[in-house]
């Protein structure tokens, strides 16, 4: 399955059972529109944890009806965070997400090794991109979530991505590992790690994707630069999931896309007992929604 707007993951998500969705700090006015529309389309059921006079105001503003939806008082965004989380671990909702509560506070309770979310695997962040310049859906990863990855956890970060767009439908993700060339140049830890996950994929140690990489970015989403370059690739020029080498790579493309590729964005983090959707206040309402929409596509 190809993947060529944002609107196909609420298709995704209608044809899945509803999920129910713990809100942590849901005095958000922005979060609550997304909430809103993400009810109206019929893909999640909100479990709002917050002030609840505070949010029945903003709700009001916006036309939102709340009474019909479970809501548990709690002023207290830090200790909100921990009553989402403990939502989700008694099986009563199937995503979290952060509404006005400090992040830190918000993956503190996630992380908790007493009450938290972790399974054992490395949590990552991935966006999915809808950009008018490239022909489909585009993945980033990791952009927000591993600063320096080494090999073992970028594998994992491959791993988490690469599940999530099988369960959009993609049998066989094309992966590109990014670095500055697509030679493996032993001063550049980066064409290393990539020149061994490629290998690793071609041995059957990385399962159900296609990865090639070193691969400059260029190479990565145009058919014309890789050919340019005579380098031959199933992955370059058609690529459904760019890897950074690390945090400040990740964070400059996504924003970059957003900024100046006119993208929109859906994101969300991997490798927790859920989905966990994580947007930023400067994310636009329709990327609030996707990010939901991407949640529930589980």
């Amino acid at each position: 399955m190809e993947l060529n707007k944002l609107e196909n993951l609420v298709e995704i998500a209608l044809s899945k059972p509803k999920k129910k969705i713990a809100v942590a700090a849901s005095e958000d006015e922005q979060v609550l529109l997304a909430l809103k529309q993400a009810t109206d389309i019929g893909i999640v059921e909100p479990i709002l944890v917050g002030n609840l006079s505070k949010t029945k105001d903003l709700a009001n503003q916006i036309g939102f009806d709340i009474e019909k939806y479970e809501f548990i008082e709690e002023s207290n965004p830090a200790k909100s965070a921990r009553i989402a989380v403990q939502m989700v671990r008694e099986g009563k909702a199937q995503i979290i997400m952060k509404g006005l509560v400090n992040t830190a506070d918000y993956l503190r309770a996630i992380l908790d090794k007493e009450i938290g979310l972790r399974t054992g695997n490395l949590l990552s962040h991935i966006g999915v991109f809808e950009i008018p310049a490239y022909h489909k859906l585009i993945g980033l990863t990791d952009a927000a979530q591993n600063i320096a990855p080494n090999l073992e956890e970028k594998v994992s970060i491959v791993q988490n991505s690469v599940d999530l767009l099988r369960r959009l439908g993609i049998e066989n993700p094309k992966v590109a590992l990014l670095a500055a060339v697509e030679n493996v140049n032993p001063k550049m830890q980066a064409t290393i790690d990539a020149a061994l996950i490629t290998m690793m994929n071609r041995r059957g140690q990385i399962k159900n994707c296609i990865i090639d990489g070193p691969l400059a970015f260029d190479n990565a989403v145009s058919k014309e630069a890789a050919e340019h370059k005579g380098i031959v690739s199933p992955v370059a020029g058609d690529a459904d999931l760019l890897v950074a080498p690390e945090i400040e790579t990740g964070n400059a493309l996504y924003k970059s896309f957003t900024y100046f590729a006119g993208g929109v964005v859906a994101a969300i983090i991997l490798g927790a007992m859920v989905p966990i959707v994580l947007t930023s206040r400067a994310d636009t309402e329709k990327s609030k929604l996707m990010s939901i929409a991407l949640a529930a596509s589980f």
